[in-house]
């Protein structure tokens, strides 16, 4: 009997735009794991493939033409929790993110990523983990108790858990998860841009991620900020 790890993402994509919708799909399947087994150009019709298809992935975008993509996402969740959504969007809005999180999805994508990015992320909520845009992270430490599962801690306590990190990698994982970039960290700090990536990576591999982006996840998750 094959293995289910062998077998394809099943992946649905909703989008009001065609042209969208096929490159997603073409460059989606040039994986040999993964398949893109229905398309809906309207929320209600993205709702109805996701009932009558058996769906791991649905790539929702938040701006359909009859019912929002948050909404189609809540609705999805509540059909079927094993099932994972990522939401799609052109622009950065806190309270999107915010209100995506909440209704279970475990992604939330700006459009200007590349091809391979998007790949990863499917990859990365099949397996029941979640990504966001670096650039959303912030907008978890305004609402972390509503959205986030796990129990959050004190600042102190993430401290303790982490004292590995020195203090000024605490000040640098804060501005990281403000969505800062090495340069501007560098200039927040008034460090070198090189000392500043030297000192992400570290941070990196103290918290045991992936990335930046993990690790500015993980210090919300955990009451860091």
């Amino acid at each position: 009997m094959e293995n289910e790890k062998c077998e394809k993402i099943r992946i649905l994509i909703a989008d009001d735009h065609k042209l969208i919708r096929v490159g997603l799909k073409n460059s989606l399947e040039k994986n040999n794991d993964m398949i893109v087994i229905a398309e809906a150009e309207s929320g209600r019709e993205a709702i109805q493939k996701f009932k009558t298809h058996k769906i791991d992935v649905a790539i929702v975008d938040l701006v359909l033409g009859d019912i929002s993509g948050v909404e189609v996402i809540k609705q999805m969740n509540e059909i079927n929790p094993d099932s994972s959504t990522i939401a799609l969007s052109s622009q950065l809005k806190e309270q999107d993110v915010l209100n995506c999180m909440r209704f279970g999805a475990l992604a939330y994508v700006l459009k200007d990523i590349s091809s391979d990015i998007l790949n990863m992320i499917v990859r990365t909520v099949n397996n029941g983990s979640l990504w966001l845009d670096s650039r959303a992270v912030s907008a978890l430490k305004y609402a972390k108790n509503s959205i986030l599962p796990q129990k959050v801690s004190s600042r102190a306590s993430f401290r303790a858990r982490h004292n590995n990190l020195t203090e000024r990698e605490f000040e640098v994982l804060k501005l990281v998860v403000d969505g800062k970039s090495n340069f501007e960290i560098a200039e927040e700090l008034n460090i070198s841009e090189h000392t500043s990536k030297a000192h992400v990576c570290s941070i990196i591999q103290k918290l045991v991620v992936d990335d930046r982006t993990q690790a500015a996840v993980k210090a919300v998750k955990e009451g860091l900020v």
